[in-house]
């Protein structure tokens, strides 16, 4: 084997380094924890449907998925969508394979009822909730509305949240309101969960959660 000589040596060592550089580049621009998926994320306009790749964007969430539902630790909070003063439907299926496979967060019905039933307690969020739906949530957009263009805001329980929307919290009876654009005429501080389930989807007792008891 020839010597290399130190001028070519260095061209080696700096070829070297350009590889790596462009393979960091490239897993930071790209990486993600979807498992190598290529998930697409919802930048249209409402209302948006329910996801595809359901499994791919539970994982991409950072939670577990499951067969069956686990009721280790079972409560429900409730998000509005108001697009210009007007109520958008969340989708009935985040979160949820039909019956068949189960995230710890899910919806079962367009009601904006949050289901958190997981075999443990942990903290699940607004952002979770969007990784799983496959709707662009950032500091900036919501699906297809970005600020400064449109006002983007959110409630908890008539209340202003100033950070974030991604990192609000869901909470037990806790009503979240996200408003794109302009707001509606009054902002909900609490949600009449009997009034506005299907039971034949949604089991009424889950509305002691929000304070109601079900009628005997």
């Amino acid at each position: 084997m020839l010597a290399l000589t130190p001028r070519i040596a260095r061209m080696r060592v700096r070829s070297s380094f350009i590889v790596l550089a462009l393979t960091l580049l490239a897993t930071a621009c790209g990486g993600s924890n979807s498992g190598g998926s290529n998930l697409t994320l919802n930048t249209g306009p409402a209302p948006w449907p329910n996801p595809e790749q359901v499994p791919e964007r539970i994982d991409a969430a950072g939670l577990p998925s499951s067969p069956t539902e686990s009721l280790t630790v079972h409560y429900h909070s409730h998000v509005d969508i108001f697009l210009n003063g007007k109520p958008e439907p969340v989708a009935s299926s985040i979160g949820r394979e039909d019956q068949s496979l189960f995230s710890p967060l899910h919806t079962h019905a367009t009601s904006g009822l949050i289901h958190i039933e997981a075999p443990e307690d942990q903290h699940f969020t607004v952002g979770m909730l969007f990784t799983e739906w496959g709707v662009r949530l950032t500091n900036d957009c919501i699906g297809g509305y970005c600020s400064p263009d449109t006002k983007l805001t959110a409630y908890l329980d008539g209340t202003s949240y100033t950070q974030p929307i991604s990192t609000i919290i869901l909470k037990k009876g806790e009503e979240i309101a996200i408003v794109i654009g302009s707001p509606p005429a009054t902002i909900p501080s609490s949600w009449d969960c009997l009034a506005n389930i299907d039971p034949t989807i949604e089991n009424p007792a889950q509305c002691a959660d929000f304070g109601q008891q079900v009628p005997a």
